[in-house]
């Protein structure tokens, strides 16, 4: 532990020099004791029992300053370590503490009442230049659907009256993610070995803000929710089957938990601070999962034969509909660009709201939800799109594309199961 004036140390303690394990564990008691006073903080913690802290008292004030502090010190030793001579394993460990620790202190810094850019606290928080797009360039993507749905008024009436005959029945909705789901499970365990009681517990929730959530328990255990705030479509069934669970984020986590906090003792991979470059990793590859998981036709083959049948949707109209979802999906970056307008100050929840509904073909309904996630999350949502790109990126240049499926595996497995940032997700 840090000997300052906030620990008290023996003497024997401070003659002792300090180790990478002994910052990660004041880098996990920080984190923790952060999370007392921010509930989405902390996304998950499966590490030893006595680091987490003694319960808040009631009244306990947000002691920035003491944590700002911390962060400080604990990152001036790990520029030591990295100036110093370090083996490429733990060269890795020690620049992904300091881009943790850098959000820990932005994450700190917001929750005291600092306010960055939407540009600026992307960067800190996850390590990554969002891109940026102009409205016309959306506009353009509209003009090209404008011309594949059928009837009258805006693109977006349109394309909601289209999708209607898509949604999956209320009665139906767990049959389809539990089949989905162990489908999507049987061809990970084809290619993956994951831990030998490894499983998930399944529920649904309503009034969140968002459409899912995995929470980690550790042990290689989870707790999916899907959200039924709002109709389900049908090709949502697939995505989410893979990105909350196989091989998403429940084997994202159980493999980091296995390979780098048991096998090799790093436990500050126990805890996981949600606002962190972590993310971006751990969203980008769940998204880019549902095509190691259901590559090219094989997808599309499988929502035909299984999924849609079993919803009661007529299997014929599949392909059709993912023509127009392929050519929806090239919206997918008009809700950053939403977002940044809304979190610079510059648009209102009201136009945010307008805007989602023109370019994401959102529901009124769904518009105001999504605005309430970016309230809650602000740019975490740069971490689903911009992320699944870098991390198709990566696994293009090392040669496990989508069109090679048995080393996407393979490939895809070591993503997974070591330490990345965006700034380190390269090939040399």
């Amino acid at each position: 532990m840090v000997c300052v004036a906030l620990f008290a140390c023996s003497q024997n303690e401070q003659d002792m020099p300090r180790t990478i394990d002994d910052i990660a564990e004041d880098y996990v008691k920080l984190v923790l004791e952060v999370g007392q006073h921010n509930d989405d903080f902390v996304d998950a913690y499966y590490g030893p029992e006595e680091l987490k802290p003694a319960p808040l008292k009631e009244g306990s004030n947000f002691p920035s300053e003491i944590f700002l502090e911390r962060v400080s010190l604990l990152m001036a030793e790990l520029n030591t370590f990295a100036a110093g001579s370090l083996s490429e394993d733990q060269n890795e460990r020690v620049n992904m503490l300091i881009k943790q620790l850098t959000a820990v202190g932005t994450k700190i810094a917001m929750i005291a009442g600092k306010v960055y850019s939407f540009d600026k606290e992307a960067m800190l928080l996850y390590d990554v230049q969002p891109p940026n797009n102009s409205i016309e360039y959306f506009d353009t993507i509209l003009a090209q659907l404008n011309t594949k749905l059928p009837g009258d008024g805006t693109v977006g009436e349109r394309y909601n009256k289209y999708a209607k005959q898509f949604v999956i029945p209320k009665d139906k909705i767990d049959i389809l993610f539990t089949t989905a789901i162990a489908e999507a499970r049987k061809r990970t365990l084809a290619n993956f070995t994951l831990p030998a009681n490894e499983n998930f517990v399944l529920e649904y929730v309503t009034e969140k803000s968002w459409s899912a959530y995995n929470y980690y328990k550790g042990d290689g255990q989870s707790l999916i929710q899907i959200n039924t705030d709002f109709p389900i479509f049908i090709d949502r069934v697939i995505d989410l089957a893979c990105h909350e669970g196989y091989p998403g984020h429940h084997v994202f986590n159980a493999l980091l938990e296995r390979n780098l906090v048991v096998d090799k003792g790093w436990l500050e991979f126990s805890v996981y601070p949600l606002f962190s470059p972590q993310s971006l990793i751990a969203e980008g590859s769940a998204n880019y999962g549902i095509e190691v998981a259901f590559p090219g036709a094989t997808r599309i083959q499988y929502e035909r034969d299984v999924l849609f049948p079993l919803a009661g949707i007529d299997p014929a109209k599949v392909q059709a509909y993912y023509e127009i979802q392929a050519l929806r999906s090239n919206l997918n970056y008009a809700g950053n660009e939403v977002a940044r307008q809304y979190l610079n100050g510059n648009i209102d929840r009201e136009r945010a709201a307008s805007m989602l509904e023109k370019y994401l073909l959102y529901s009124p309904d769904r518009a105001l939800q999504r605005t309430r996630f970016i309230d809650q999350y602000r740019s975490y949502v740069i971490n689903y799109n911009l992320g699944k790109d870098l991390v198709a990126d990566y696994m293009e240049a090392k040669g496990g594309g989508t069109e090679n499926p048995a080393k996407a595996w393979q490939i895809f497995e070591t993503l997974l199961s070591n330490p990345h940032t965006a700034s380190t997700l390269t090939v040399e």
